[in-house]
């Protein structure tokens, strides 16, 4: 069903097995790498869709990997970590993570995820331009422009911009917001919205004043 390449970053033989059933099981073509050495390796050779990328490693931390990644592309990224604090997750988003999964987690969530970071990085076959003010968004090649200047954002950033844009003058709950742009049941702090909300004003400069912050209810995107 789907021809799509996926790198698992992740020193556990157990989980790798685990999550190599699935994914298998949905056609995705799986390579794998239990050290960050051999996912820099696989990184240089290989074109890949997605990343799902454990923390702690044993000759390097995932944050790290990440970091790497973020310099060359957007290639979209989940995190996989055994720590739950909050603070983990927000620095993750911050570095450019698209998804966080805290051990032990359920392989068909993570297969819902993958399935949902795929769907909302898909190339559209459409040439569209969308203009909000100096915003410019090629929905054909998921590309943002502010004065013809390429802003560069994640999948998901991306996708959060044009939920907001789709649903322009419309208050959106932090819920509805969660449940549009993320694409499964989310099961943790809403709070996770007004981080990505933060980082996505910051890329936008000055156009970032059309998202405007409704008290109590959340955000909504003023274009007149």
């Amino acid at each position: 069903m789907y021809d799509l390449n996926i790198l698992l970053v992740e020193d556990d033989i157990r989980i790798r097995e685990i999550i190599r059933t699935y994914l298998k099981r949905e056609n995705y073509k799986l390579y794998e790498a239990g050290t960050g050495e051999k996912a820099f390796e696989l990184l240089e050779e290989k074109e890949f869709q997605l990343v799902v990328l454990d923390v702690m490693l044993p000759d390097t931390d995932g944050w790290s990997i990440l970091r790497k990644i973020r310099a060359k592309s957007q290639l979209p990224v989940i995190m996989l970590t055994a720590r739950a604090e909050e603070t983990d997750k927000l620095f993750g988003f911050d570095l450019g993570a698209d998804d966080y999964m805290t051990k032990p987690f359920s392989a068909k969530e993570l297969l819902a995820r993958i399935k949902a970071l795929l769907k909302r990085n898909q190339i559209a076959t459409a040439n569209e331009l969308v203009q909000i003010g100096n915003i410019k968004i090629n929905t054909s090649y998921h590309q943002v422009y502010i004065n013809e200047q390429v802003i560069e954002l994640t999948p998901l950033e991306y996708s959060l911009l044009s939920y907001l844009v789709d649903n322009k003058n419309l208050a959106m709950s932090r819920t509805q917001i969660l449940d549009g742009v993320w694409g499964y049941d989310y099961f943790g702090d809403e709070r996770t919205v007004d981080t990505h909300i933060k980082r996505l004003r910051k890329k936008l400069l000055s156009e970032g004043d059309y998202i405007k912050t409704i008290r109590g209810v959340g955000y909504r995107m003023v274009i007149k």
